[in-house]
């Protein structure tokens, strides 16, 4: 079964820094493309990067990019957000999502909270 574990989030003052984990077990984790997404209250949720099988290519959206870095550790089954420059309007419920033969996996989240 798909399982997937968020970690990592936290409160966090404007210009701060938090790096998310997801952990995941119950597939072939080297073999997929993983995202991250995140829901701000009364909003929708929002893709924020995108990361390779291996690896090699990365994607963010626009209001992040420049800021977030994704990254992955096969060996360890576990994927990565690094998050710089933290703004107020990245307070939001960060997932970590992976589609297997169609079919959308999440994780639980993790409340990340940038205020001062």
């Amino acid at each position: 079964q798909v399982h997937l574990v968020e970690s990592g989030g936290g409160l966090v003052q404007p210009g701060g820094s938090l790096r998310l984990s997801c952990a995941a077990s119950g597939f072939a984790f080297s073999r997929h493309f993983m995202t991250w997404y995140r829901q701000a209250p009364g909003k929708e949720r929002e893709w924020v990067a995108g990361i390779t099988d291996v690896g090699t290519d990365t994607d963010y959206g626009d209001s992040v990019k420049g800021r977030f870095a994704i990254s992955r550790d096969n060996a360890k089954n576990t994927l990565y957000l690094q998050m710089n420059s933290l703004k107020p309007e990245d307070t939001a419920v960060y997932y970590c999502r992976v589609v297997i033969m169609g079919k959308i996996a999440w994780g639980q989240g993790t409340q990340v909270t940038v205020s001062s």
